[in-house]
């Protein structure tokens, strides 16, 4: 439960609504890689306030999703190949290295609840008028992310999910760039999302550790605009 949900939290401040709604422009890819930006921009898209835009900054200079260049403002990194790898080598580790300990304490509710929902999109893309395609592929792509924000969430370790949450914003910068799930690869990233979900919930985490490596480099290799391999 982020700051401000719930009853008797706290109201979200300033500094932090001005974070989160730059956080938005940058997963949505309203604001894309090597992009310049002033802060002046970043209030008019956000609503927030200028003094609330200029304390949120350094937030995202630390965590390296924005860079001060002098006299021109703000520039959200480019993705060069030492930016694509670095943050899908952080996303493996974190993923697939944690994935039996993920297993152990996410809800079997929650992961039959994701099984169901890819195969009920896979049947919409293999079997469905094709007018309703674009519309599944988008909700393959907001369960994806919930997916495997849901699999770190599990943890229950409030640093590991900062810090794949900031990993994330990177890699989803590469996705609107790249990697979008479109109507056309749905299905394929439907089968390698059920190649280690199902062995997860039938308790092969050998089995499930190395499909999903598969899955993070296949998407890896898609933002680098390098050939995916088959099965893992």
């Amino acid at each position: 439960m982020s700051e401000g949900e719930g009853a008797g939290a706290k109201p979200v401040s300033l500094r932090q609504a001005a974070y989160e709604g730059i956080e938005e422009l940058l997963n949505s890819g309203r604001l894309r890689p090597g992009q310049l930006i002033s802060q002046r921009e970043l209030m008019d898209m956000t609503g927030a306030t200028l003094g609330a835009v200029r304390e949120a900054i350094p937030r995202f200079e630390a965590e390296g999703l924005l860079v001060t260049v002098p006299k021109r403002g703000l520039m959200v990194p480019g993705l060069d190949i030492h930016f694509v790898r670095d943050a899908y080598q952080m996303r493996r580790l974190l993923e697939v290295a944690a994935l039996p300990e993920i297993a152990e304490r996410l809800e079997p509710a929650r992961l039959k609840s994701w099984i169901a929902r890819h195969q009920d999109g896979q049947a919409q893309l293999l079997h469905a008028d094709p007018s309703g395609h674009d519309a599944a592929a988008h909700t393959i792509q907001h369960l994806d992310w919930e997916m495997h924000e849901g699999l770190i969430a599990a943890l229950g370790n409030a640093v590991m999910s900062n810090v794949y949450r900031v990993n994330a914003i990177k890699v989803r910068m590469a996705v609107q760039s790249q990697i979008k799930v479109t109507p056309a690869n749905a299905v394929r990233v439907i089968r390698e999302h059920l190649a280690f979900l199902e062995p997860m919930a039938e308790g092969r985490y050998a089995d499930a550790q190395q499909a999903l490596a598969h899955h993070i480099t296949n998407s890896m290799r898609i933002a680098l605009g390098e050939p995916i391999t088959g099965g893992p």
